[in-house]
């Protein structure tokens, strides 16, 4: 035992200063990204009498999905551009450009402003993940590599856990402009992070190679990899289960504020841990973003138990279970408008992220033929970046027509031939609708449940995560009659 505790003490010690760097800039961009993103979904359908922008949820899933989509397909380019002209610079220009695209966020007021604003920050973030990802491989070993990709992907959560709490808190007593400049403060601390305390490795770069040249030789590599049947197949049915993983990010937000009553919770929190009010509690709800966070907190608590019993698996039963669990966690969560299943629906989720997640790279990695393993792996986000794109119509226009509140009290209010005046915001339309109507809010929500039924979203959700599950033992089938 003690040799065993030793060995982990020393593999601990053996990682130098720029590998604990390298982490340290990964959980702050992290904590940037999400302090956006976990609330990005929100900021953008809430009226602008509140300071969002008072888009439509078409509108908002065109532009999370499409610009999440670009921000998956980048990388396989930047990560060249990286290797040529350093990872020092590298990180500086990619740090530059996301503060520059979160401050023009918090500046935007129309849909394009926003879009375009997204896109920079987005590029930004596309430049740093290969050079991060680089600079822990650069500075692990066959000792120590797999406890440092743990370390890393561990960091990133935290991040991702810490940057919606902050965020959080500072939306409801400062606005919601003030998430954006915290997400620009926290990337320009990173540049000083970068330029005293990174210290760039020596190594020696090959300029013989035209860089156009080298990138276009990326893109054939890609397209030769594709070339291989199984891998393709294998791909294309990985968009499913991205589709399917992305509506806990940009659907179940703008659901649980809708829709769910977390309003015993959120005043049980109030009465008895005042001092959290602010920051988990809004409007007599508990905060839809915090729900969200449950995931984090589950794979930062959980991820090493369950990766112990994912490990003793076959890679195949551990995807299909995995994306099971989290077909079923997802349902719930949009199944039913009580916190009970919102909170146990996101702790299945993160249970089937887990199984899955780490073992898609190892899946791959099985059918890669022998010296193409990083061109192989290089294809993982392919599937990461269709799934995001095509997220965009079940967040957007299928949202927008099945389960937005406000289009729905629209409907109803016209069926009832109930004048409403033109021009309203969101919040004073509701207000209104109470008066004319003569209810509350809660006995309006129960009256758009009962009679538009928004939660038969999950029909789709449920069957797309189904199919993405059988559709992967029929392959695994399908692998074994080709190995005979």
């Amino acid at each position: 035992m003690s040799e065993k505790r030793e060995s982990y003490s020393q593999t601990f010690k053996s990682f130098s200063s720029t590998f604990w760097v390298g982490n340290f800039l990964q959980l702050t961009e992290r904590w940037a990204y999400f302090s956006i993103f976990s609330l990005l979904a929100l900021y953008l359908v809430a009226g602008t009498d509140e300071g969002g922008l008072g888009l439509t949820h078409t509108q908002k899933g065109n532009i999370m999905a499409q610009i999440t989509a670009i921000l998956f397909l980048l990388p396989l380019f930047f990560g060249v551009i990286a290797d040529r002209i350093g990872y020092k610079l590298s990180l500086l220009i990619s740090c530059v450009i996301m503060g520059v695209g979160y401050y023009l966020m918090g500046m935007a007021t129309s849909y394009w402003d926003t879009y375009f604003a997204f896109l920079l920050a987005a590029i930004g973030c596309s430049f740093f993940r290969p050079v991060v990802q680089g600079i822990i491989a650069r500075h692990t070993d066959e000792g120590n590599g797999t406890l440092g990709f743990g370390l890393f992907y561990m960091v990133g959560n935290i991040g991702g856990l810490l940057g919606p709490g902050v965020s959080s808190y500072l939306r409801t007593t400062m606005g919601w402009k003030v998430i954006f400049i915290q997400a620009t403060v926290i990337i320009l601390f990173n540049l000083l992070v970068i330029l005293f305390l990174y210290k760039e490795p020596k190594t020696e770069r090959q300029y013989n190679i035209p860089l156009l040249a080298e990138i276009k030789g990326s893109v054939r590599n890609i397209i030769e990899a594709l070339k291989d049947k199984k891998l393709t197949i294998l791909l294309f049915l990985m968009v499913g289960f991205w589709t399917v993983y992305n509506q806990l990010f940009y659907t179940l937000p703008n659901f649980i504020e809708d829709w769910v009553d977390s309003s015993r919770q959120s005043d049980w929190i109030n009465r008895n841990i005042p001092l959290f009010g602010s920051t988990f509690t809004e409007n007599g709800q508990i905060k839809a973003e915090w729900f969200g966070n449950i995931d984090c907190v589950m794979i930062i608590m959980t991820q090493m138990i369950i990766s112990y019993f994912v490990m003793k698996m076959d890679q195949v039963s551990a995807m299909i279970r995995g994306t099971i669990i989290m077909t079923i966690g997802v349902t719930l969560t949009f199944m039913f408008n009580q916190v009970i299943f919102t909170v146990l629906g996101t702790t299945l989720f993160a249970i089937g992220e887990i199984a899955v997640g780490p073992t898609i790279s190892a899946f791959i990695a099985k059918i890669t033929p022998k010296g193409k393993e990083a061109l192989y792996q290089g294809t993982y986000f392919l599937p990461m970046a269709l799934g995001s794109y095509l997220t965009g119509f079940f967040t957007g226009n299928m949202y927008d027509k099945w389960s937005d509140k406000h289009y729905l009290l629209q409907l109803e209010m016209k069926q009832r031939a109930i004048d409403m005046p033109e021009g309203l915001s969101k919040k004073q339309f509701f207000e209104q609708a109470q008066e004319k109507l003569q209810m509350s809010p809660t006995e309006i929500t129960n009256l758009l449940w009962n009679t538009y039924h928004p939660n038969k979203y999950w029909y789709i959700i449920f069957s797309l995560g189904l199919l993405t599950a059988i559709s992967i033992y029929l392959f695994n089938r399908y692998l074994k009659k080709l190995a005979h």
